[in-house]
């Protein structure tokens, strides 16, 4: 099965619309969220859990893949989808994120403050930065053995193409908030120079490209990357550089931005978004796929998704008033964790540190977010899409 995209149908009052993708692992209705299986595996379940809790499609990450245990290897065993026994379709990152979260100094790159062209600011008792940015790409410290590595466009190409993803992502500078308008510029245009080595490293044409538009917060530089990324010969096209700090506001402006500027016959994929309020925000400006690894993250620390928007949709499932509730974590939820367990025994797993509490709860919140999009997805068919999102956001 070839790679192709079409928009099946549109909400009558705003962007949001239902799309149908086809890759050669199968399809995936749009729009969908995709969880994260950064080192080739959900965390603590398996791909068969993930097939019945209706996941459609997963993302690998490069970056991790690579270091371990290495895109070679991954290719002996047939590709990622035979490696870990997954055959729906597979999205990989460029592990351009990854290089910068991971090889900076991680609390002057949670602040997101900058000094020069691609070097963050540090200060006395800061970590070292572990990479540099440079134009040929980016060199970096391993966060496992401390051995340097250099990522190319071309590098990251390689690795996508061996681990056989049905789409890959271009190698971008994920631009950190807040970021100054020179050094947003800066990254931007190093993302696109990038994108056309990526696509000249491009050879299996059968594995899908996106390119990624960055622009930190600033519209006009929002706009000059999606008209440059839009006008690339790419299957699809990625918004990059959200959930970096900026506020939610924020986020839909760069959305309100960028969408505008992008194909309507291509799918669109915003990275690293999972909040319920951002799903609604995201999909009613025409997101077609988006990512995200709270569910698995946050159902890690026991953080359960219950509908409740005054909680910010979550519950402390450790918290003692939950110790001898007899029902599931949330009424009417259809999950294989709520169906067979009581909340109580959830609780009393995670105050017990046993690791089932781990994947009960990541099942839960998987399952949560996948059936939302899915409710989405078939009121959009129905032409009832704003009124789902004033049920649910109570607005």
């Amino acid at each position: 099965m070839k790679f192709s995209f079409r928009v099946v149908t549109k909400d009558t009052k705003s962007n949001a619309r239902v799309g149908i993708l086809k890759t050669p692992h199968g399809v995936v209705q749009t729009p969908s969220f995709m969880p994260v299986g950064t080192k080739g595996t959900v965390k603590s379940l398996t791909p068969e859990e993930l097939n019945d809790l209706g996941a459609q499609i997963i993302l690998g990450n490069t970056y991790h893949l690579y270091l371990q245990p290495g895109h070679k290897v991954v290719s002996s065993f047939g590709g990622l989808h035979s490696f870990m026994n997954w055959q729906k379709p597979i999205l990989t990152d460029s592990g351009g994120f990854q290089i910068f979260s991971l090889g900076v100094g991680k609390r002057k790159l949670a602040q997101g403050i900058h000094r020069g062209m691609g070097r963050p600011e540090t200060s006395e008792g800061d970590e070292k930065s572990l990479c540099e940015i440079h134009e040929e790409g980016v060199t970096f410290t391993s966060h496992l053995d401390g051995t340097t590595h250099t990522f190319t466009p071309e590098k990251s190409i390689e690795i996508q193409q061996h681990l056989g993803a049905d789409i890959m992502l271009m190698f971008d500078e994920c631009t950190y908030f807040p970021a100054t308008h020179e050094y947003a510029k800066a990254a931007m245009d190093r993302t696109h120079r990038w994108a056309s080595r990526c696509i000249n490293a491009w050879t299996k044409k059968e594995q899908s490209l996106f390119g990624i538009v960055q622009g930190g917060i600033y519209r006009d530089l929002r706009e000059e990357s999606s008209r440059f990324i839009a006008n690339l010969d790419t299957p699809g096209v990625c918004i990059g550089g959200v959930s970096v700090g900026e506020s939610k506001s924020e986020m839909r402006d760069v959305l309100e931005w960028s969408i505008p500027h992008l194909p309507e016959d291509k799918p669109r994929h915003l990275l690293g978004v999972g909040d319920i309020d951002d799903v609604f925000d995201a999909i009613e400006r025409g997101i077609d796929l988006f990512d995200c690894v709270s569910p698995t993250r946050l159902g890690r620390m026991g953080h359960v998704f219950v509908r409740d928007p005054k909680k910010r949709f979550r519950t402390d499932i450790t918290n003692s008033l939950y110790s001898k509730e007899k029902g599931p974590i949330m009424k009417g939820c259809d999950c294989y964790t709520c169906l067979h367990y009581s909340a109580g025994y959830v609780h009393h797993l995670f105050r017990a540190h046993e690791l089932l509490a781990y994947r009960l709860a990541s099942i839960h919140n998987l399952r949560f977010l996948v059936r939302l999009v899915d409710k989405i997805r078939e009121a959009i068919t129905q032409k009832s899409f704003q009124h789902l999102k004033k049920e649910w956001l109570n607005t």
